[in-house]
């Protein structure tokens, strides 16, 4: 047999290595998806880089990325400046890379610069997907149409409880030169990283569940790095903002450009700071409103009296004239009355008089038959009365028996032993029963 030469893995890496470095002698830009990126503890960055299919979505190419400390810290703050974001999980990255074979650590591309402009292309062109879709849906526009209360002094504010900014915002209300009043309340909401989306989508879901009890939203944000606001940019986010029965003001500190959520809110300014100033303005200008309102009524009213004051006086200076006239011609009317009273009340004392003097002479032949008749009744009365007289039965002989004063009518009425009492026309005697 043969000997076969054997190499060792070392030796068979470094051959590897010296191929590739030969091979590949040249820096390539790629375009990728970046589906892991992170720090590590020396200060150097590792991306993993995927690409996938167009139309499946499904992955089709992978590979492993590092920029070493001395480039990161050179690429690093010039992206976050230009693209306004901290290089993440999903983006679109445009990288000059070169091949590195490590003998201990495997192939991997070595990144030596990345293309900010390019990242921001995708970025602009996602954000326009996004705001086309909402466009679409017909709620773009929707919070534009909301009205911010003439009163707006109820405030939900939606910031990291921790945050700078949130601390500006509530100080700044608190201390306006207006001596205006307004009352906050927090909703907690993580503010940077990953879950900035659902966070503040559950911040809004409590606002909206006693949303009477608030006048505006405020979303704010301060005191984070300047270039993490990815999520900010999501379709969920702006849908919910979009549909919400509240005016939103955004404050998230993104100076360089719009982003979704700013476009989509009701009102968008710089800083939280800037979200307090508007709010003091707004209130302020109805203040203003109100007070010109009060002073222009106490003009009005003023006027008003002024011009009923000589009206009056204009009146009071015909009412002598109009006076005598209409007391003369009221005198006239109250003479022609009582002359008609007069004339009445005479005639009807006459009618009476006349009335009575027929009737005194009808009654009196009436009157004298009455008493004729009524004599004559009593006279028949009072014989019926003396016939009945017990005194006149007395003495025609008869007798009345009593007993206990009362007249004994049958003999039934009286038992052995009982009193008795006859009367006479001529005295009584008392007798017993046997």
């Amino acid at each position: 047999m043969f000997k076969v030469k054997r190499l060792s893995l070392y030796e068979l890496n470094s051959i590897v290595s010296e191929i590739i470095s030969m091979s590949l002698p040249d820096s390539y830009w790629v375009e990728a998806e970046l589906s892991e990126a992170r720090e590590g503890y020396g200060g150097h960055c590792y991306l993993e880089l995927i690409q996938k299919d167009e139309r499946s979505n499904t992955p089709i190419a992978k590979a492993h990325a590092n920029c070493w400390r001395n480039r990161w810290m050179l690429i690093k703050p010039n992206f976050e400046r230009v693209t306004g974001q901290r290089i993440h999980a999903g983006m679109k990255v445009l990288l000059k890379v070169h091949a590195q074979f490590h003998e201990n650590y495997g192939f991997s591309w070595i990144v030596d610069d990345i293309d900010p402009n390019y990242t921001m292309g995708d970025m602009a062109r996602k954000r326009l997907e996004i705001v086309n879709t909402l466009k679409a849906e017909g709620v773009f526009e929707l919070q534009k149409e909301l009205v911010l209360p003439m009163f707006c002094q109820r405030i939900a504010v939606i910031s990291s409880a921790t945050a700078a900014g949130y601390g500006d915002f509530c100080n700044q209300l608190a201390d306006n030169d207006y001596g205006l009043q307004f009352t906050t309340r927090l909703f907690p909401a993580t503010m940077q990283g990953e879950g900035v989306e659902q966070s503040i989508i559950a911040a809004l879901d409590s606002i909206n569940a006693e949303y009477e009890e608030f006048d505006c939203v405020v979303i704010i944000r301060g005191g984070g790095a300047t270039s993490d606001l990815s999520g900010f940019d999501t379709l969920a986010l702006a849908e919910n903002v979009a549909n919400f029965p509240l005016p939103i003001i955004t404050g998230i500190g993104h100076e360089r450009d719009e982003s979704v959520l700013d476009m989509i809110s009701f009102q968008r300014v710089k800083t939280p700071t800037a979200a307090a100033a508007f709010l003091i303005n707004h209130l302020a200008e109805v203040y203003a409103r109100v007070m010109n309102a009060q002073e222009a009524i106490v003009q009005n009213v003023k006027h008003r009296l002024q011009v009923e004051k000589m009206r009056i006086e204009r009146l009071s200076s015909t009412i002598p004239v109009q006076f005598s006239l209409v007391k003369t011609k009221q005198g006239a009317y109250l003479d022609r009355l009582m002359t008609r009273i007069t004339t009445n009340l005479q005639s009807k004392v006459a009618n009476v008089q006349r009335r009575l003097e027929i009737l005194s002479q009808n009654i009196q032949p009436v009157l004298e038959r009455k008493m004729l008749n009524e004599n004559h009744r009593l006279q028949l009365l009072q014989q019926r009365i003396q016939a009945q007289d017990p005194d006149l039965l007395l003495k025609r002989g008869y007798s009345i028996t009593l007993k206990d004063g009362k007249s004994i009518r049958s003999a039934s009425q009286l038992k052995a032993g009982d009193i008795i009492e006859t009367r006479f026309a001529e005295g009584h005697v008392k007798s017993e029963v046997k």
